[in-house]
């Protein structure tokens, strides 16, 4: 009989072989600390989750031994990520015209526009379908590799003068890749956008129009959206709000749908402006007009405050099982306070608050996740 142990057993040892095989497997202390912070969450959530009678194992298929109320069988798939993503990511530099798609596409950033569309899918009472598959994969790398594609080709000349870019929050890609990411942008969307056309309504068509249109606007030169101020930010919100907006055109929402959807807006709102605001002197440089480049660094981030506290209220109102969301969404405004009084010429001291911000999104995103789980499963 077939239980999880070794089930998993066999998919690790297959996996891991081919790594040691091809060279890949490393063990660094990044990769090191990499596994722990993952057994640890997985060891917390999978514990909170069980306690709260999210889910169960079958005691036939588990061999009994647990930590916390985790099954050991579940920490497998942290360890093969820990292990095989370094990995992966080893081989890839080592083939550099996939590497240049891959950082184009911002990997850290896949979550952040396919989680909403699949999260707005499910709880709206989608099926897992075609729609759901095809829709997730296609925000999850296509439409990532679109967006920041263009963007990273039309701002290259700003770029090169931008000190962040280079890394995981912007790659700045040599002018003979430029085709390259272009082309594999728009192949790499089209089969995914011509079947959700196909199984989708004209509405949701509509939207999904909508949405890529301004995933192009805001770098494409001729429309330049980002250079607009408040437009800049509006745009950008969009393209996370979007997919969850395609979502809601293929399923119908709620008005508790229409409320998550405005505060997730004002989020991404108050998100673009305050990562604008570290920017403000290369941008300046490079004749960028963006939000924080025209209304200065401290209106910005106050700017940024009062949206983040709107996008706080806005998940308030949607009740007492919203608030852990809700005081997750105030850890944004708390993050933003030490730079209330921030000047133009010191805005990149804003850095520090932007990278706290990163890891808050895994904060936040966590929240979140186990509040809809509890919604889904009626908790």
């Amino acid at each position: 009989m077939a239980t999880y142990i070794v089930l998993n057993l066999l998919f690790l040892t297959t996996v891991l072989g081919v790594l040691v095989w091809r060279k890949l497997l490393t063990f660094g202390r990044a990769v090191w600390v990499t596994l722990v912070v993952l057994l640890v969450t997985t060891i917390v959530f999978d514990s909170l989750l069980i306690h709260l009678g999210m889910f169960t194992y079958p005691a036939d298929k588990i061999l009994g031994i647990r930590i916390g109320l985790a099954p050991i069988e579940d920490l497998f798939y942290s360890l093969l990520a820990g292990l095989a993503v370094p990995a992966i990511w080893k081989g890839l530099n080592r083939e550099r015209k996939i590497n240049v798609l891959f950082m184009t596409s911002r990997p850290l950033s896949w979550v952040n526009t396919a989680y909403p569309f699949a999260a707005g899918y499910v709880v709206m009472g989608g099926a897992i379908d075609a729609r759901l598959i095809i829709g997730t994969l296609f925000f999850l790398i296509p439409y990532n590799l679109l967006m920041y594609g263009i963007n990273d080709v039309c701002d290259y000349e700003s770029d090169m003068r931008n000190p962040r870019k280079g890394g995981v929050e912007g790659a700045v890609t040599p002018r003979k890749y430029h085709r390259l990411i272009v082309w594999s942008a728009v192949l790499s969307c089209l089969p995914f956008v011509l079947a959700l056309v196909l199984l989708g309504n004209w509405q949701s068509a509509l939207v999904l129009a909508v949405v890529l249109f301004f995933v192009v606007a805001y770098s494409a030169k001729g429309l330049r959206f980002k250079e607009v101020p408040l437009l800049d930010s509006v745009t950008s919100s969009l393209h996370f709000v979007g997919p969850l907006l395609y979502a809601y055109s293929l399923v119908g929402t709620t008005q508790a749908g229409w409320l998550a959807a405005a505060a997730f807006f004002c989020w991404g709102m108050a998100s673009q402006a305050f990562g604008a605001v570290q920017d403000i002197v290369p941008d300046r440089e490079a004749k960028i007009r963006s939000i924080a480049t025209v209304f200065g660094a401290r209106s910005t981030v106050w700017l940024a405050i009062l949206l983040y506290a709107a996008a706080v209220g806005l998940v308030a109102c949607l009740g007492v099982a919203a608030w852990p969301v809700a005081s997750a969404g105030s850890l944004y405004i708390i993050n933003l306070l030490p730079f209330v009084r921030i000047r133009d010429e010191r805005s990149v001291e804003a850095r520090a608050g932007w990278r706290r911000f990163l890891w808050l999104n895994y904060v936040a995103g966590a929240v979140v996740t186990v509040t809809l789980l509890m919604k889904v499963w009626g908790v």
